[in-house]
């Protein structure tokens, strides 16, 4: 495999998982804590409507468990790629 043909394999890849990522933040912020919102709400947790949690609280803890994610994901694609320091 060429230098280029690695780089664009690694590229596709990290996009996709881009994609995926953003896609859950998406559900989780817009459609959680907007969207769905109502139907949340008929659960509770620690005396907050859900809906309501995660459009506060949830969206934010979701968006930071994702950078941890991502992080350990690209460190094993490039390992795979042969791009770690």
């Amino acid at each position: 495999m060429t230098e280029q043909e690695k780089a664009t394999a690694y590229w596709k890849e990290n996009i996709k998982y881009l994609i995926i990522l953003l896609t859950i933040w998406f559900l989780v912020s817009y459609g959680a804590g907007i969207l769905f919102k109502d139907a949340l709400d008929t659960i509770k947790i620690a005396g907050f409507k859900l809906g309501f949690w995660f459009a506060q609280q949830g969206s934010m803890y979701v968006f930071v468990i994702l950078i941890f994610v991502y992080v350990r994901i690209m460190n094993k694609l490039d390992k795979k790629y042969g791009y770690e320091d």
